[in-house]
């Protein structure tokens, strides 16, 4: 046996872990139906460099690990979505085969070149109807996943997902959409949160109810309103907290002491190579 050698087996795995763990470090992406569409959210401090594009008419992509990886696939997705539409029909541009495109690039990467892409992605198309609508998960290998109703990727995943689970349902609006997604980026795992502000947050929506390009960036103003009424939607008043208790009746006295009524209460980077290009 040659010296220095490594077996094909090992070589996968070791190429396995090492685009795992650069995937990690980034931060989570989810994508999720709601009854008018497909939310796309994500941590992102940068208003330059994006996670969540369009692709075309009807369909959004999303991506998390190293930028200028993902950010090349993202182009190429483009090109393909457009010499397709141009050569047969705009219909016969679809996230299914725009998600196959992407596992042949990245399945090849993966198996020929040293250093497999550090990326996952999902693409999504918004269908007229909710049973129409597709979402798939692209690994760095070339796996690809239908994932219906929501899919949390890249960071911690696992943890997103499982936070994501307990709070969506299907016909979601998408304040409750939004409250859910939001929730669930910002569990922590031991049962406490991480407040993201409206500014550290990269959001976008493929609109149902629009006949062309369905894809909308949701905006810094419109997205301190969606987090004031998801949070207000998910507050549950405390009864003893609206109703006071009554002091105690004076002493000697037959009669109970009134208090205050209850029912008067009142009840508001930049891009680069190396392990230190960005991660998103």
């Amino acid at each position: 046996m040659p010296f220095g050698y490594v077996s094909p087996a090992q070589a996968m795995r070791d190429k396995a872990e090492y685009a795992r763990q650069g995937i990690a470090r980034g931060r989570s992406c989810v994508t999720l139906q709601y009854d008018g569409g497909i939310l796309l959210m994500a941590p992102n401090p940068s208003s330059a460099l994006h996670k969540i594009s369009e692709i075309y008419d009807r369909i959004a992509f999303a991506a998390v690990g190293r930028y200028n990886e993902y950010e090349n696939l993202r182009k190429a997705g483009i090109t393909y979505a457009d010499i397709t539409g141009y050569q047969f029909d705009r219909h016969d541009v679809t996230a299914r085969g725009i998600a196959n495109y992407y596992a042949q690039n990245l399945g090849t990467i993966f198996t020929e070149n040293l250093k497999p892409f550090e990326v996952e992605i999902v693409v999504a198309e918004v269908g007229t109807q909710p049973e129409s609508d597709q979402i798939y998960r692209i690994t760095f290998d070339g796996s690809v996943t239908d994932e219906p109703g929501f899919v949390a990727f890249g960071g911690q995943a696992d943890q997103v997902s499982a936070a994501l689970k307990e709070r969506y349902s299907a016909g979601m609006s998408l304040t409750e959409a939004f409250g859910a997604a939001l929730a669930a980026l910002s569990a922590t795992g031991n049962g406490e949160r991480n407040e993201i502000a409206a500014t550290q947050l990269e959001v976008a929506i493929l609109d149902r109810t629009r006949d062309h390009r369905t894809f909308r960036r949701i905006r810094p103003p419109r997205l301190e309103e969606l987090i004031s009424e998801s949070r207000s939607a998910g507050a549950k008043p405390d009864p003893a907290a609206e109703a006071p208790a009554s002091p105690p009746a004076a002493p000697g006295s037959s009669e109970p002491a009134t208090g205050p009524d209850p029912g008067s209460t009142d009840r508001g980077g930049g891009l680069g190579g190396g392990d230190d290009a960005p991660r998103l």
